[in-house]
């Protein structure tokens, strides 16, 4: 006992060297953190094919000497930007597509401007959507064509997939996608019917302001951005760290606006009505049944996603109509399912495995 506490305290010393040391490094890179920008995101090289309102769609310089036929079309969800997806090199997931052969592109958005605020459920589904699937027809020379959907552009790909079951769409993957909006629980709160007059909202304001979106997220878990911050300055010593956390940071706070009319669908058919899952969904008056969707399709879900929990992303595979159809859920959380080191080990390697043979 005597030589663990004679052991013991002769490493005070160094223990206590080492936390002083730690703590100068705070302050400095503190400083350093103050005074600097984060890493440049979004920097793989990109052609941009179309800009119409808040629509972009780029194509990206392929890598690879041979290249798989079917060309793929990801599709961003509308209150983020895309460069989740294309992070700094190494941890870039359009990067990795691009070194195993696919020829990608991508439809992002931008903010909507005031006189975009009348832009509805159909200009997504029926308009921008396909415009961009055409224009990759076009661009690659094949008919055929995958689309990946992320979050609620997973919501956008499945209404398109079924009011356009004949084609082109070869292959749908989805990435934390809800289909049970019952089960999205927080969200249900927040725009309860007898609480949340969402037409005065709209007719007042027109574009739902970002802040809103943003407070909406972070009221899912409302210590973590606290916590986060002082995790920041545990380690803001260590760069990789800091690194990590200004990539994230940023995207997470860069939150785009939604078009009114649009908030306003989104709201009364599918958080209030329900109507994708229980089959009665219309865009544009056509009939929006996801059982008519026949195509290949895999939904990658997160064990431990809070904006999308799996009792409202489960139905999915369940409902569509497909043969060939694939659920898979992997750790980690709605972002990092698909971005940063767990979705490098987990997701990414799978998704090449299964789209692979299904590209040619």
């Amino acid at each position: 006992m005597n030589a663990a506490a004679d052991l013991d305290l002769q490493s005070i010393p160094d223990r206590i060297q080492s936390e002083v040391q730690r703590a100068i490094q705070r302050s400095i890179k503190g400083v350093e953190y103050i005074s600097s920008s984060g890493p440049s995101l979004g920097s793989t090289p990109k052609d941009i094919l179309q800009v119409r309102g808040t629509m972009n769609l780029y194509h990206y310089r392929p890598i690879s000497d041979e290249i798989y036929r079917v060309p793929i079309l990801i599709v961003m969800a509308t209150t983020n930007r895309g460069y989740i997806l294309d992070m700094v090199p190494g941890q870039s997931f359009i990067e990795f597509l691009l070194k195993r052969g696919y020829d990608v592109y991508m439809l992002d958005w931008t903010a909507p401007k005031p006189e975009e605020k009348s832009l509805r459920m159909e200009d997504y589904v029926l308009d921008f959507i396909p415009d961009c699937v055409s224009r990759v027809q076009q661009d690659s020379g094949e008919t055929d064509v995958t689309v990946i959907g992320y979050c609620f552009g997973g919501v956008l790909s499945l209404l398109y997939g079924s009011i356009f079951a004949d084609g082109p769409m070869k292959n749908l993957i989805c990435f934390t996608t809800p289909v049970d909006f019952r089960e999205m629980k927080l969200f249900q709160n927040f725009s309860d019917r007898r609480y949340f007059d969402v037409d005065r909202l709209v007719d007042s304001v027109g574009n739902v302001p970002p802040e809103m979106i943003l407070s909406s997220f972070e009221m899912l878990r409302p210590a973590s951005r606290a916590a986060s911050q002082l995790q920041l300055w545990e380690n803001i010593w260590n760069d990789e760290y800091v690194k990590s956390y200004r990539m994230f940071d940023r995207w997470a706070t860069d939150t785009l606006p939604l078009a009114g009319e649009y908030f306003r669908t989104i709201t009364k058919d599918l958080m209030w009505d329900n109507k994708l899952y229980n089959d009665t969904m219309s865009v544009g008056g056509r009939a929006a049944d996801i059982s008519k969707i026949k195509v290949p399709i895999l939904h990658a879900v997160a064990e431990h996603d809070h904006i999308v929990p799996y009792d409202a992303a489960k139905p999915l595979i369940q409902k569509i109509g497909s043969i060939d159809k694939e659920e898979v859920m992997l750790k980690g959380g709605h972002v990092s399912l698909v971005a940063g080191a767990n979705a490098i080990k987990r997701l990414w390697p799978k998704l090449d495995s299964w789209l692979g043979e299904r590209s040619t």
